[in-house]
């Protein structure tokens, strides 16, 4: 009789995985057993994640948009934390109970079962669910991430405020120092500020998105800098942390030599890290301290009939991804049910960054300039500037700029966009490239409506410089 249990059921990892294997239960699959101990039940994303953060960054899109909009008289309106938590937890209360309500559904079903426990490996592959030994064939491990917590010098003697109590908080500090200035970062910082803290950032790097092409990133401190008013101290890093009678201290070293900075709270929005803690993975042979320890097959190096999907595994922390990865594992446990070979997962690569408090988001879609040089691809770029457009300039948001990058032979290869409904086009570029499109042949409003022109002008732009 063949076994399946995934423990991490309510997240979008386990969910798809689940699903995935839903069919072939009673077939190629005797039992699936779904196991979580969330409380309440519904997944990373949903209750600390992607959702909850759209919730608050709409606020601070709001606000931002009131501000710099001259035709509205008045001063902008202050964000109610009381309100934006209070319309946040109904809203996520609602889409936790629906992901519930669909594991408790497939739970219902013949042959599988969900279990509201805690589950951790005693065996190569038993597991410990609640008070009871539990053999399986398949395991599949879709427990999400934590907060990433860096080892600074002074950093466990202080309060810091990690993105989770961001989204809880209604009521915040006037002042703020942010550790870590990635995704996460990014998307808060705008929330922050439009809220009233007054914010500096430290910045390991030259400039933020390490995955985008320079001047984005450029264009991204600009932004933030001119339209926020935060203080970003690029090529810096902390040195040690102390707590101070007005808050905290963090002492920095950066190119105008050691500095101090003060203010009232700590940000850490430092990433995050695979949530494996308790899980016993060494009992099952796999150590996930080794490079490379999940293969692209999602299954792990050390026990190949136990796989790793989403945050869990740490190769790509991304909603869509963990979708892709658990119906990935799902396949590749029936394949092995089939003796046949496994799958490989292969994604093009898909980026949002709700960047800008949403006005200004960051996509990107296939190759940057950087990575198809890299990759010793024969290629034209094209740019344009958001603010040549007049729909842009109609909305009040003509900052930011986009690029593509096509193949010598027309193939779209990559998009890049930071403007307003960059996040919107980023779909529908994410069609073309995976389609292999020739940038001659995109179909003519085949696109978000209120983004024509930037894309009319870099398609265009393409084809000339091909001809």
């Amino acid at each position: 009789m063949t076994h399946v249990v995934i423990v991490g059921a309510y997240g979008s990892a386990g969910v798809a995985a689940a699903e995935g294997l839903l069919d072939a239960v009673g077939s190629e699959i005797d039992r699936l057993t779904l196991v979580d101990d969330g409380e309440p039940g519904g997944g990373l994303c949903i209750l600390r994640g992607c959702m909850p953060s759209k919730e608050v960054l709409s606020a601070a899109e709001h606000r931002y948009r009131a501000r710099h909009d001259h035709r509205l008289r008045g001063d902008p309106p202050e964000i109610d934390l009381d309100a934006v938590v209070r319309t946040k937890d109904e809203h996520v209360s609602n889409f936790a109970a629906h992901r519930r309500e669909a594991v408790r559904e497939m739970a219902s079903r013949d042959g599988v079962e969900f279990r509201h426990e805690t589950a951790r490996f005693v065996g190569d592959r038993t597991l410990r669910v609640g008070g009871e030994e539990v053999e399986a064939d398949h395991v599949v491990v879709a427990t999400g991430s934590t907060p990433n917590v860096p080892d600074v010098s002074g950093l466990d003697s202080v309060d810091y405020l990690t993105s989770a109590d961001v989204l809880d908080a209604t009521d915040l500090p006037d002042s703020g120092v942010v550790m870590g200035f990635g995704y996460v970062g990014l998307e808060l910082v705008p929330y922050l500020a439009e809220a009233g803290v007054d914010l500096t950032v430290v910045e390991h790097d030259e400039r933020p998105l390490d995955e985008a092409d320079p001047a984005f990133g450029d264009d991204v401190l600009s932004l933030y800098r001119e339209e926020f008013d935060v203080e970003i101290r690029t090529e810096t890093t902390e040195e040690r942390i102390e707590k101070t009678d007005d808050g905290v201290r963090v002492h920095v070293d950066g190119p105008d030599g050691p500095d101090a900075l003060d203010a009232e709270s700590l940000f850490l929005f430092t990433g995050r890290r695979p949530a494996l803690d308790g899980l016993g993975l060494a009992e099952a042979g796999i150590d996930a301290g080794e490079d490379e320890w999940v293969e692209d097959t999602m299954r792990t190096r050390g026990n190949d009939r136990v796989s790793v999907v989403g945050d869990a595994n740490g190769k790509e922390p991304i909603l869509h991804v963990a979708k892709e990865q658990g119906q990935v594992a799902a396949d590749n446990i029936l394949a092995a049910e089939r003796d046949e070979s496994p799958e490989v997962y292969e994604n093009v690569h898909h980026h949002v960054v709700f960047s800008g408090a949403a006005v200004y988001p960051y996509a990107r879609v296939g190759h940057s300039e950087a990575s198809a040089e890299e990759a010793g691809l024969d290629h034209v770029t094209v740019r344009r500037e958001a603010a040549r457009d007049g729909v842009f300039k109609t909305k009040l948001a003509p900052r930011g700029r986009a690029t593509l990058v096509v193949g010598a032979d027309g193939t779209v290869l990559g998009y890049q966009g930071l403007h307003l409904h960059a996040d919107a086009m980023a779909k529908t570029m994410q069609v073309v490239v995976e389609r292999g499109m020739d940038v001659r042949e995109v179909p003519d409003r085949a696109y978000h409506p209120t983004t024509p022109e930037i894309l009319d002008g870099l398609l265009r732009l393409a084809a000339e410089r091909l001809e």
